[in-house]
């Protein structure tokens, strides 16, 4: 089964410290995780009464990796996901496009795509070649990324990133 443990230095590596980048999407964010994603699941670290890019200027490994593992890592159910490679590229994909993550890989797979990581989908995820699956998934999630920056070309600046950071998820059998 895969293992958080293995993937999390990994993201840690790919998102850096804190940034407040007017054309990302994302806002304030630092070691991946965004200001409307600790509003959810964080706290007011600096005590001054809000959730605001303070507190996420002041975010700790280990605050990342609890975010990484309770709404993305969990999200995936990657624990129960057989492939190391497998899981990193799915909960890489959510981590970086939200619903996205789930929803096309499900139809990849041909089954409900609800966004809702159930039975079903970890058995296909499970049970299908799992090398195809890893190509089928990098394939689509790079049409996802230059349909983005063709989209939005204000978002031309992160392509390359994007796309370094997704030709990082190489395929490794069990």
């Amino acid at each position: 089964m895969a293992k958080l443990e293995l993937f999390a230095p990994k993201i840690l590596r790919f998102e850096g410290g804190f940034v407040n980048d007017p054309k990302d999407r994302g806002g304030a964010t630092n070691m991946g995780v965004t200001l409307a994603t600790w509003r959810q699941v964080g706290y007011d670290k600096d005590g001054d009464g809000d959730i605001d890019a303070e507190d996420i200027k002041l975010l700790s490994k280990a605050d990342a990796v609890k975010v990484l593992r309770l709404n993305y890592w969990n999200r995936w159910k990657g624990d129960q996901i057989t492939n190391q490679s497998i899981a990193e590229i799915l909960v890489d994909w959510v981590w970086g496009s939200g619903k996205w993550g789930i929803v096309i890989p499900q139809r990849l797979l041909k089954v409900p795509d609800d966004g809702i990581v159930g039975t079903a989908t970890l058995f296909a995820v499970n049970n299908v070649n799992q090398r195809g699956l890893h190509a089928a998934i990098f394939q689509a999630r790079k049409v996802f990324i230059e349909e983005l920056v063709k989209n939005h070309p204000d978002q031309l600046k992160f392509f390359n990133g994007w796309m370094n950071r997704l030709n990082n998820f190489k395929f490794i059998a069990l």
